[in-house]
């Protein structure tokens, strides 16, 4: 992290020369992506902040490093997030060579602060895993023998009553850090594709992929998509009082299962409709070079495969055991349905990202046809202005037909719009319930009693972290999808 923040600090230098920038990517660091960053950004410095309060109180029994990398990191993530947001747009043509290792360089810290997060918020999930029930639910004395032991193995006791505070604070905030640092990592990686790239002023331009977001007739989606979200935000609460009291857990798995599966269901056909809208849609394919279009399809093909992996062996585990009772069967349609949602969606997300934006602007009245005496126009002066003369009559059909050619255009739009809004939202929850602790796999013992505790937790703490991921990114990438409708 000292090293990369060196870095950008000369590369801020060599920005400000007039050389150094002379084209930018249109198509890198939307307003979406750097607001994104900020926001993960500023959350992440509250889980430093966390830490840093946490690991004092056990100044005396933790190693000095423990206390140093969160200050580091504050830092880290206070440059490089104004950095991005400042170079993201960057065609770097001055230096190339040492811009090239430097953005690697960042990129691969940002990586190893995910890791770091993934693997430090695993631990919680596997001493967890082996816990009872009732000693999840216990009383004060339970925290006390937590706080005693702490989140990393120490022997002493905190110096104040804000320690178990302090650890349960950053501990619901590592999915911001790891959204962050997974932002930060897609940012670089694209302005590292931009590094000496000549960008082609001829190159078509998207006037519609401005900054701005246009609700206007968006409604039922919106609607749909809202219902959704209360539902989950209900669920995912009423999921984690219950789950931990013995006998209300299988009554919060039934529910939080069924949410799923209506839910998926739901959006597996909005998915599956608007694939047949583009099947029907005459636009043409943006074939251009575009390393964010193509960075973002490959994050979603990548980041669905952790899913997938989850579901594989959850369906195995629910068939070979007893599928008939109530919870097994659902957590086999939910598994089947998770499968079905992420491939129809990956195919309506990509074949939207990969569409030229809707175009049904009426022609410009100045490029109509004109209709000439050749016999008498050159024989015009040259500052004669030849006036197109339509007959009203063939002026109204013209427009009629091209009303009627718009009209449909509309409807697919309206459609494209919907769909993406809903599904927009639904990822949002779909996001928020396991990174906010809604992780069923972890506590229904299921899979657990098949598998066993060693291979199940390696499953899940491989397979999950890439699942959570695929939610933002897929919620992301159905905003762009509603941004080019």
């Amino acid at each position: 992290m000292l090293l990369s923040t060196l870095w950008m600090i000369f590369q801020f230098y060599f920005s400000c020369r007039k050389d150094a920038v002379l084209y930018k990517d249109s198509h890198a660091g939307p307003v979406w992506l750097r607001g994104g960053l900020v926001f993960f950004g500023i959350c992440s410095l509250v889980l430093d902040v966390f830490k840093i309060g946490y690991y004092i109180s056990y100044i005396d029994c933790e190693s000095p490093i423990k206390l140093i990398y969160p200050m580091v990191q504050s830092a880290f993530i206070i440059l490089q997030t104004y950095f991005l947001w400042v170079s993201s747009k960057h065609c770097v043509q001055i230096h190339t060579n040492i811009s090239r290792y430097g953005l690697m360089l960042v990129l691969i810290t940002n990586l190893s602060i995910w890791m770091a997060a993934v693997t430090d918020e695993s631990v919680h999930q596997t001493r967890d895993l082996g816990e009872d029930f009732s000693e999840l639910t216990s009383t004060i004395g339970y925290h006390e023998h937590r706080d005693a032991g702490g989140a990393h193995g120490h022997t002493c006791r905190c110096s104040n009553h804000l320690c178990h505070i302090f650890q349960t604070g950053y501990y619901y905030l590592y999915p911001f850090n790891i959204e962050y640092s997974l932002f930060a990592s897609a940012m670089t990686y694209v302005m590292w594709k931009n590094v000496g790239r000549k960008m082609d002023d001829n190159m078509p331009s998207h006037p519609r992929l401005s900054p701005c977001f246009c609700f206007y007739g968006v409604f039922v989606g919106l609607m749909l998509g809202g219902i959704v979200l209360l539902g989950g935000i209900v669920t995912l609460v009423t999921y984690k009082v219950q789950v931990n009291i013995r006998d209300k857990s299988h009554q919060a798995h039934v529910m939080f299962y069924s949410f799923n599966v209506v839910v998926l269901s739901i959006m597996s056909m909005g998915s599956l409709t608007g694939s047949i809208i583009y099947r029907f849609d005459k636009r043409d394919i943006d074939g251009h070079k575009n390393p964010t279009r193509t960075l973002d399809v490959t994050l979603l093909l990548g980041a669905a495969l952790g899913q997938y992996c989850i579901s594989y062996y959850s369906i195995v585990a629910m068939v070979a055991t007893t599928p008939g009772e109530l919870l097994n069967a659902l957590n086999l349609v939910y598994s089947l349905l998770m499968i079905v949602q992420l491939t129809l969606q990956n195919t309506f997300i990509i074949e939207g990202l990969h569409r030229e934006p809707f175009s049904d602007h009426p022609l410009d009245p100045h490029k109509e046809l004109v209709y000439t005496n050749e016999t008498v126009a050159p024989n015009l002066p040259e500052e004669t202005p030849q006036e197109p003369t339509v007959p009203s009559g063939i002026n109204a059909v013209n427009n009629q037909m091209q009303m009627d050619h718009i009209r449909p255009w509309n409807l697919k739009r309206r459609l494209i719009q919907e769909i993406s809004l809903f599904l927009l939202l639904c990822n949002i929850i779909l996001w928020l319930m396991p990174a906010f602790g809604a992780r069923p796999q972890l506590k229904n013992n299921l899979e657990l009693k098949f598998y066993g505790p060693t291979v199940w937790t390696i499953i899940t703490n491989i397979s999950l972290p890439f699942g959570i991921f695929y939610r933002m990114h897929g919620a992301a990438s159905c905003l762009e999808v509603f941004r080019m409708s």
